[in-house]
């Protein structure tokens, strides 16, 4: 196996710099691109998906429990004998949800499999976000997951539900922090240095973090 080259500490720190310039440029890019993508018009969702839970079966207005903002990985089925290993990896780098809900955020799995496979699965890799069986197919087809996976962003106002955003293949791969999540949302991370549309909610930034436990309801 072969190694990074050893070299003294000014050759390092002169490399590092110079990679330290372009890594900027991306995260003025990536931020260029954050705010293009608030920007985005949204479709409404008029066609009325079921989802089965451990409290019953409910709409996709419901799955938003009570905030403005929904962000729904559709999670491929293999069968609760074989997870998918790339949506587990997935799932898994998600952190703490009261994160996202302090930005009126909800997140969401949606499957193809029955809800008395899933529920197993789900006690079994450990994880408290909400995850729901959609057997029909209907929800990932049109969502652009079909048979696969994807992540799709949804906006509430009221009873009505718009659909703002989505990316599968690779898209997905880069998410994984509650920023990344929140980057993909109309509203953002709400923070005043953010290039969003007049009339957005925004705050101070770092005056709305807590520890995920100092949020309240």
């Amino acid at each position: 196996m072969t190694q990074p080259p050893i070299v003294s500490e000014q050759e390092w720190r002169s490399a590092r710099d110079a990679l330290l310039v372009k890594e900027k440029h991306l995260t003025r890019a990536q931020d260029a691109l954050a705010a293009e993508r608030r920007r985005l018009p949204m479709v409404r969702v008029d066609r009325e998906y079921r989802f089965d839970g451990p409290d019953g079966t409910r709409g996709l207005p419901d799955l938003f429990d009570g905030r403005s903002q929904l962000i729904v990985y559709s999670f491929m089925w293999h069968g609760a004998h074989e997870l998918c290993s790339g949506c587990a990896m997935f799932t898994d780098n998600v952190g703490h949800l009261a994160h996202l809900h302090a930005r009126d955020v909800s997140m969401a799995l949606v499957s193809t499999g029955p809800l008395a496979e899933i529920m197993p699965s789900k006690r079994r890799m450990g994880w408290t976000i909400p995850w729901y069986a959609a057997p029909d197919g209907a929800f990932n087809r049109d969502m652009d997951a079909g048979d696969g996976f994807a992540v799709n962003v949804f906006l509430r106002d009221g009873a009505d539900v718009y659909r703002t955003y989505v990316t599968t293949g690779r898209g997905v791969e880069r998410l994984g922090s509650n920023w990344t999540f929140l980057d993909l949302t109309p509203y953002g991370r709400q923070e005043t240095w953010e290039d969003s549309p007049e009339g957005r909610p925004q705050s101070p930034p770092y005056h709305w973090w807590r520890l995920h436990d100092e949020y309240g309801s």
